[in-house]
């Protein structure tokens, strides 16, 4: 991600930066002391922070403070830390640091985690100091240099056919997952009925367009649904893996980052999210079997939620409003043409 321009970004100030020294001292044990700290842009819900240290390394910190999360509050506080609900904030370093039990678990690349503390005994918020990658991210190396991207692609498709095969009867967030704990919801088509309805119906608050259509969008979610048979097992996905999020290391090794929305759902929903965002280059990651009427409903369901999740962002005070802006009108077109309207 590149770095910010400033302290704060359209007004905003991050009180996380005065704190930032003393987190390199409890991280380091007095080791290391903090030579810069520059925020990297790109980020949603938490602060990303490359810390160059007196020896001349780098790490990067993630801090989950209020005052970096430019996502609306929800409607009901406590949705904030609603693990039981599978699309509730992905944000915390509970969810973080279990998706990296898991992946470390299954020999997948993310970042070395060195510190954390989640006791906020340094700031009140969630502090974390992994690895610096400083290689590029995949989206740079497809853009820049197709011909080394090829072989990352290779192995993605390899890392992602290892997140398939790890399977649970259970579905939802992995720290309630694997602490036995138990997702609202019937089915994973079934709650992804019930927030594509949530967010047509906020869309429509908020875009002329998705007013005049709403009728039909609503018919062909609920008709999608009605096609799909039941399931009795999930894998594990990442749940928003773009080529943005994912990092190439020294060895063209791909590196998953932003894994605090890791759960056990449905395997298509992640191949949905892939194909819109790796475009031509996804026939490289598709996996056979895919069931194709999830399919039907998961594609339509996620263009709704990359309108109104944008919308959302774009109520408060994000920064990069036309890169937002744009993923709104992408994701409308494509929304309409699915369901016969020209867009």
């Amino acid at each position: 991600m590149p770095a910010d321009s400033g302290p704060g970004t359209a007004g905003r100030e991050f009180p996380v930066r005065a704190h930032l020294g003393g987190i390199v001292r409890d991280a380091f044990g007095g080791r290391r002391s903090l030579g810069e700290a520059v925020r990297l842009r790109g980020g949603s819900k938490k602060g990303v922070y490359r810390l160059v240290l007196d020896d001349g390394s780098a790490v990067i910190a993630y801090a989950w403070d209020e005052s970096e999360n430019y996502w609306p509050e929800p409607a009901s506080r406590d949705r904030l830390n609603d693990h039981a609900d599978p699309f509730s904030p992905a944000s915390g370093l509970d969810l973080f640091l279990a998706a990296h039990r898991r992946l470390a678990g299954l020999g997948l690349r993310t970042p070395q985690v060195y510190w954390s503390d989640a006791e906020q005994a340094r700031y009140p918020a969630d502090f974390a100091l992994v690895e610096e990658i400083p290689g590029p991210t995949l989206e740079q190396l497809l853009q820049t240099d197709p011909r080394a991207a090829a072989p990352v692609m290779r192995l993605l498709a390899d890392d992602l056919a290892a997140l398939r095969d790890c399977r649970n009867a259970a579905f939802g967030k992995v720290t309630l997952v694997d602490g036995g704990g138990t997702s609202r919801g019937a089915s994973c088509e079934q709650i992804v009925l019930d927030r594509a309805l949530v967010d047509l119906a906020e869309a429509a608050r908020r875009d002329p367009r998705v007013a005049a259509a709403r009728g039909r969008l609503d018919d062909a979610l609920r008709e999608a649904a009605a096609a799909v048979r039941p399931r009795a097992e999930h894998s594990l996905i990442h749940g928003e893996l773009g080529p943005d999020h994912i990092l190439v290391d020294r060895t063209g090794r791909p590196v998953l980052i932003d894994i605090e929305g890791m759960m056990f759902f449905d395997v298509e929903w992640e191949h949905v999210f892939l194909r819109i965002r790796f475009g031509a280059d996804y026939p490289r990651l598709r996996a056979g079997g895919l069931d194709e009427r999830r399919w039907a409903l998961y594609d339509l369901a996620m263009r709704l939620s990359l309108v109104a999740g944008p919308l959302r962002l774009l109520d408060g005070d994000f920064p990069d409003r036309a890169f937002m802006t744009g993923i709104v009108e992408d994701n409308l077109h494509e929304a309409l043409v699915l369901v016969g309207l020209d867009g």
